[in-house]
């Protein structure tokens, strides 16, 4: 086995042959349509293969891996399993950061944090010039072998500061496109694809995308290479640590946990409440989540409060407790107008509970209709209070789409699984884009 610093790669019969297996053996078709026609591409699909990566010492020396992100929460809650499994199979791994809860708790994990600016919502033109500027001095100073960025922000600049300091290879994850690529937003939508087209070049790169909608997009409008292109299917759930439970508490808790945005279908929930007091006055309908007031998207803590005050919901703002929460609720909601592979969905559904969510991108990557879930139209608030009450009134029902989501939580999206699928892109062979 030999280490390539040139390319900051391993390069060995053993890691080729990996990567050709994953390579070879799953993929995903996706049909994209342009103005003169439309064709086929294909992209690997990671999201069955149990791959067993390992990354020893190279020379004695530890390669480093930088993990860049938004916030020091989200990197707790979506990146450390990762984080851990990497420094474990032989890199010295770092995280960037702004300033936030969650920088303790990476501390206290052993790993390096280092402060960035980095403004998750906002459009402030002097905050993203100084976000690229920490990134350049940081990688050059530390000279990784690879950065991985998470979510929009670290993507963009993150990748334009890997190549400029001479990176050797990055990792993308996007988690979902988001409020800019949301549908009627035609002005946000082009220049969200310039800003793609403009700073996610790299010539060995790979993007994790969480759906096929969102390979469809990147690759119709040339924001990355196909060759590039990894669909892994979110982040996983630890099915230790969220497990059912034998008995729920009564009334019946119905529970919605996500930023409190507008596109999570915030609105929809409270108003699909409001309509089922009536028939099950005695029901709680929980809102649990943090508020984002930058977001275009945001729901306000005065329409929160306003809701809670009418006895419609309970709004619980943000929770370190939500497997304790789960294991109190009977059906859990979440009725996003569009996502990557939302992890509330997969810690529920590990919690052998019955799902209702909307029939978009990535929701639908998780819940199969009538199989371990509902599935209703985006924004219809009347349609989510159906599917809700359709699983008041049938426990029987809530019971077996209950089940069917705690076997595919376990078969599909179990933590182990998720993560060796993203350490073995690091172990992939180099790539020219």
């Amino acid at each position: 086995m030999i280490w390539d610093d040139r390319c900051g790669m391993l390069h060995s019969d053993h890691h080729r042959k990996g990567a050709s297996r994953i390579s070879a053996l799953q993929s995903t078709t996706t049909n994209v349509s342009f103005d003169g026609g439309s064709k086929r591409i294909v992209v690997p699909d990671l999201c069955n293969i149990d791959t067993q990566v390992e990354m020893p010492n190279v020379n004695g020396t530890r390669k480093k891996l930088v993990f860049v992100v938004n916030a020091p929460s989200f990197f707790v809650s979506h990146r450390l399993p990762l984080a851990q499994r990497a420094r474990a199979v032989g890199f010295d791994v770092a995280v960037a950061t702004p300033e936030g809860d969650g920088i303790e708790v990476i501390k206290a994990e052993g790993f390096s944090w280092y402060p960035i600016a980095c403004d998750a919502g906002g459009m402030n033109p002097y905050r993203d010039l100084r976000t690229i500027w920490d990134l350049l001095r940081l990688f050059r100073t530390l000279r990784p072998s690879i950065v991985h960025n998470v979510t929009i922000k670290p993507v963009l600049y993150g990748t334009l500061a890997a190549r400029l300091s001479g990176v050797p290879r990055v990792v993308n994850a996007i988690p979902g496109l988001g409020y800019m690529f949301t549908a009627d937003r035609r002005l946000k939508r082009w220049f969200g694809i310039v800003m793609y087209r403009l700073f996610m070049r790299h010539p060995d790169m790979r993007v994790i995308l969480q759906n096929e909608e969102d390979v469809e997009f990147v690759t119709r409008h040339s924001l990355a290479s196909a060759e590039g292109i990894r669909l892994i299917r979110g982040s996983g759930v630890d099915v230790s640590i969220f497990q059912p439970t034998p008995s729920k508490d009564q009334p019946p808790v119905i529970m919605q946990t996500s930023r409190m945005l507008a596109d999570k279908g915030v609105r929809e929930f409270i108003q699909a409440a409001r309509i089922l007091k009536s028939r099950w006055p005695e029901a709680r309908f929980l809102l649990v989540g943090p508020l984002y007031p930058d977001n275009p998207s945001a729901v306000s803590a005065e329409e929160l409060n306003a809701a809670h005050r009418e006895g419609v919901i309970e709004w619980m703002g943000y929770r370190s407790d939500v497997a304790a929460l789960l294991a109190k609720t009977a059906i859990f909601c979440l009725a996003s107008h569009r996502d990557g592979v939302p992890k509330s969905l997969l810690e529920a559904a590990a919690c052998g509970l019955p799902l209702v969510t909307t029939n978009t991108s990535g929701c639908k990557e998780v819940v199969t209709d009538n199989e371990n879930g509902l599935l209703v139209p985006v924004a219809d608030a009347r349609a989510l209070a159906e599917a809700i009450d359709r699983l008041l009134a049938d426990p029987a029902l809530a019971k077996r789409l209950g089940d069917g989501a705690r076997r595919r939580a376990e078969r599909e999206f179990a933590i182990d699984l998720i993560v060796n699928q993203q350490i073995a892109l690091y172990c992939e062979p180099v790539l020219h884009n």
